[in-house]
């Protein structure tokens, strides 16, 4: 695949916007270049590398629209892909809550495209799984894990004036290791825009020493903990939240933040004082494209919790029309603001808890409460005066992101988790957290 720069991208946008005769034409190009290593028991499954790109062509008639989607890039299919684009929206019935498309809007870059990722080469994917499986059988461990990096673009465009370029790299990386008798486990994850952040052999390291620690877990009484979540253990939970803050959902009483009689929660404190959630697509270690493609409104640096006020909620175009609020772009990231301290600092100064390395399973309970269920796994360890006394059987969990951010005891140093250098990524702190719910125990490593 070649990765066009923004000249090449606009000339075919404009090629595309030149073929169009309906009443409106948006055009959305996509490339990406993904390597991956897998490797399991100790030995390489499968790697390969990925290209492709696609363009999409959406237009309207009216309230009639259609789409086409293509990866063929000649003229000739260019227009092809027009025309089929018009014909499906001729053909269909009119969209009550359409919303025309947006005027010219200023984009200001966002950097996550590094040079040093797009250069990542076969031998690259083989020494990442290389030091976890060479790491792995020194210790008499079974391992398994998947590399992946991505190199890619996303271009958008649209008749009014639109049009946006972003350039983004990511790798990705996942390891689990086992005890040959299957009684420990350990996993971690990591995630980076820059390789040069990403370490191969301290990752690996992290999941060899949770699955030697591991063994020999025994069983605690279920009940509410003290627990300290490692960031991968809350993204999941949290995730779900962050993904609840849309202001349709609520006004029309489907969310967490939707209020008794009607509309929603905006500006009500639901949350301790030391939560503070925003979104930045320009952040240095999450940076993410500077537009919401849905909608292609540029992206901000907004505030979401300050303080545990809910201070922003998500409006699409049509919702903020109706409800006459202002529109922006979706948000490409979360970032949650932490302390200093390390997860060892963290468990030094716990009298008696639990330490969770990972949350998995997770499905809902009551979306009006936002309650979840899941189980731990891979490492979970009992805490007694600072320090780790020994590993306990993992637990089924009943609990809410929104109980947990009002029991908070102690926030740590934020970390990266998730994201392909388009969406979604987060930046979340280890949590110490009073009275979290474990309600059954699980035989599960």
């Amino acid at each position: 695949m070649k990765q066009l720069n923004q000249e090449e991208a606009k000339r075919m946008c404009e090629r595309v916007l030149g073929f169009s005769k309906a009443d409106e034409c948006r055009v959305a190009i996509n490339g990406t270049r993904t390597g991956n290593i897998r490797y399991a028991q100790n030995s390489v499954s499968t790697a390969g590398l990925n290209e492709d790109m696609q363009m999409t062509v959406s237009v309207a008639f009216g309230k009639r629209q259609g789409t086409a989607t293509i990866n063929e890039f000649d003229d000739k299919s260019l227009e092809k892909a027009v025309r089929r684009a018009e014909d499906v929206a001729r053909l269909a019935p009119e969209n009550p809550e359409f919303i025309a498309a947006i005027g010219k809007q200023e984009y200001k870059a966002s950097n996550a495209f590094a040079r040093e990722t797009a250069a990542i080469d076969p031998k690259f994917r083989a020494d990442v799984a290389s030091h976890s499986i060479l790491a792995g059988r020194k210790n008499k461990l079974v391992t398994a894990g998947f590399f992946v990096d991505n190199t890619g673009f996303e271009t958008i465009a649209n008749s009014n004036g639109v049009f946006g370029h972003h350039e983004f790299t990511n790798v990705s990386f996942t390891c689990t290791a086992r005890t040959e008798d299957g009684r420990g486990s350990g996993w971690v994850t990591r995630s980076a825009n820059d390789v040069r952040n990403f370490d191969a052999r301290e990752a690996s390291a992290v999941a060899i020493e949770k699955a030697l620690r591991s063994v020999d877990a025994k069983a605690l009484e279920p009940g509410r903990y003290t627990v300290i979540l490692e960031p991968a253990a809350t993204s999941d939970l949290i995730g779900r939240m962050f993904g609840a803050f849309d202001a349709r959902r609520a006004d029309e009483g489907r969310s967490f933040l939707s209020k008794k009689g009607g509309g929603n929660r905006l500006g009500e404190k639901l949350f301790d004082e030391q939560v503070n959630v925003w979104a930045d697509p320009w952040n240095k270690d999450v940076p993410v494209r500077p537009w919401d493609t849905e909608s292609m409104l540029p992206r901000e640096r907004t505030d979401i919790i300050k303080n545990g006020k809910i201070v922003s909620l998500d409006y699409s175009l049509f919702w903020a029309n109706k409800q006459k609020m202002k529109a922006r772009g979706r948000h490409g990231n979360m970032i949650m603001a932490g302390g200093s301290k390390s997860l060892d600092e963290m468990i030094a100064s716990t009298k008696k808890g639990i330490v969770v390395t990972r949350t998995w399973y997770i499905r809902d309970v009551d979306p009006q409460s936002l309650l979840l269920t899941g189980l731990t796994r891979d490492g979970t360890f009992y805490v007694e005066n600072g320090k780790i006394k020994h590993p306990v059987k993992n637990f089924r969990f009943n609990e809410s992101p929104v109980s947990m951010l009002n029991n908070l005891d102690e926030l740590g140093k934020p970390q990266i988790l998730g994201g392909d250098g388009m969406n979604f990524q987060m930046m979340i702190p280890p949590m110490k957290i009073r009275d979290f719910n474990f309600t059954s125990l699980s035989d599960a490593v």
